[in-house]
């Protein structure tokens, strides 16, 4: 059953060849077997108690094609029920009096709760070793790091311990562990995916997103997940095109006159070669799709990094000044004074690499400091906007998608980046500007890595639309995988 698609699943659900018990019964089966650091908070109680709701909705007839399949959520969505931690000792032993939104969407279709996933301390970091419950390990090989922030959902459904998991992508923390694990996820436009729930890193930036084997999976939760919330101020309302959709409407629509904008600055130094080959080869099967390759540019790529990495600093110590050990999150347990319980509780709490970003963050946004670069950074944003507006839209615009690698390389080895986190910030290079842009970009398997050991870790292809353009990603994805398997391939063991 863990092999099989959601679709299969649903179809297999609905004619009641299985039941939501025992399908929810044999994923809680293999968590408890070797779930490689993945999940965090199970409770088998509570997800076989949703299971039992499932099948009774199939019973009277009331199902969506999502009743029943089980899920696993990011542990930055809240839960009832489940421990949220955010991956961070600051919220060890948080329980939450209210669901996500998005959690809330996928209970009223009826999926059923596997438990929460491992990830990045509040959402930092791009190999999800910065977790204070430690590091996930990569399916394909238990060597390598499974890519960050979402890579505790990555990983589980790589693994075969969930059909489905939620992620977040604040700057390419979707689409990089979805690479490095082999399976599908999309970023949507920023603001389709309600962030009512999910913990806060960069609140310009953060973006909800489903994981899965593939595109067609990924349109199925998609369309439960994506929609106007009124509970969340940066929510797109029906105005600005938050409207629900069918994003599975165009799978099967065929890709003849595609046109593929190829990014030059994707392909320069620092591309390792073999993920560079298995890209190419994945844009040729497009040509033999009736694609149309196209060369462009996207000149400030480059500066991505930078704006970035003042931008999202600076609105996550914003949002992480709430955690002072007072009113909820972790309190040391001796100091002398108020200061001294603020200093302790935080130093304690928070990790090395959201301390790191936290400092940085408050200083850039410092009086005398502000201009010179949190704004000057917020100017270069709509700069790279503008690249991608220039090749996207308008009477010149000479492409409908952007393609190219989601990372310069396969996934690296666990530990080999931990002491040096520049390396990691560059890892986020041809992710970053997607997500300063707000545009929908996701990621799908297109080969593996060359050698002994880069040859066992996947490659992605990233895939890169207009705002709102969900549905043609996911088409453009899908028709892809209908001629190719990498997909559908499962690490050893499996």
């Amino acid at each position: 059953m863990h092999t099989k698609s959601i679709k299969q699943l649903s179809t297999l659900l609905q004619n009641k060849e299985i039941s939501a018990v025992a399908l929810a019964t044999h994923f809680l089966d293999r968590i408890e077997a070797d779930n490689s650091n993945a999940f965090l908070h199970v409770d088998r109680a509570l997800t076989l108690a949703q299971a039992a709701e499932a099948d009774a909705r199939i019973a009277a007839g009331t199902a969506t094609p999502l009743t029943g399949v089980p899920i696993a959520h990011k542990d930055l969505f809240v839960t009832k029920g489940w421990r949220t931690t955010a991956g961070s000792k600051m919220l060890a032993n948080y329980a939450s009096p209210f669901d996500a939104t998005v959690v809330e969407k996928f209970q009223a279709a009826g999926m059923v709760t596997l438990g929460k996933v491992n990830c990045d301390e509040f959402a930092m970091g791009s190999g999800n070793e910065n977790s204070a419950f430690g590091a996930v390990q990569n399916p394909w090989d238990k060597t390598a790091v499974p890519g960050g922030s979402s890579g505790g959902s990555a990983a589980a459904v790589a693994a075969g311990l969930a059909p489905a998991a939620t992620g977040t992508d604040t700057g390419g923390s979707i689409r990089q562990p979805a690479a490095f694990c082999g399976i599908t996820g999309i970023k949507p436009t920023y603001g389709r995916v309600s962030r009512f729930g999910m913990i806060a890193f960069a609140s310009s930036l953060d973006q909800g997103g489903p994981m899965a084997r593939s595109a067609e999976d990924c349109a199925l939760l998609l369309t439960a997940m994506a929609g106007f919330d009124e509970r969340d101020s940066t929510s797109l309302s029906p105005e600005q095109g938050g409207v629900a959709e069918d994003f599975s409407r165009d799978l099967e629509q065929p890709l003849t006159g595609l046109r593929i904008g190829v990014p030059r600055e994707y392909f320069g130094e620092g591309l390792a070669k073999d993920v560079e080959a298995a890209v190419r080869g994945a844009l040729a099967q497009y040509e033999k799709l009736g694609a149309t390759l196209v060369d462009i540019s996207l000149p400030n790529t480059a500066l991505s990094i930078p704006a970035y990495y003042m931008i999202a600093p600076a609105e996550a110590s914003s949002n992480l000044s709430r955690y002072d050990g007072v009113r909820y999150g972790h309190r040391a347990a001796e100091y002398k004074d108020l200061q001294d319980m603020y200093k302790k509780s935080r130093a304690q709490g928070f990790g090395p690499e959201v301390q790191r970003r936290i400092m940085v963050g408050t200083y850039v946004l410092c009086h005398g400091y502000y201009d010179a670069y949190y704004l000057k950074a917020q100017k270069i944003r709509r700069l790279i906007a503008q690249d991608f507006d220039a090749v996207l839209n308008g009477p010149d615009a000479v492409c409908d998608v952007i393609m190219g690698p989601v990372a310069p390389t396969v996934a690296w080895d666990l530990g080999d980046k931990t002491d040096d986190p520049v390396a990691n910030y560059l890892a986020d290079i041809y992710t970053l500007s997607t997500s300063l842009a707000g545009l929908p970009g996701m990621s799908i398997p297109c080969g593996f890595g060359a050698g002994e050991k880069n040859g066992k870790r996947p490659v992605g292809l990233q895939i890169i639309g207009n705002y709102f353009g969900e549905a043609k990603l996911l088409n453009v994805a899908h028709q892809f995988q209908q001629v190719t398997d990498w997909h559908t391939r499962s690490p050893d063991g499996i």
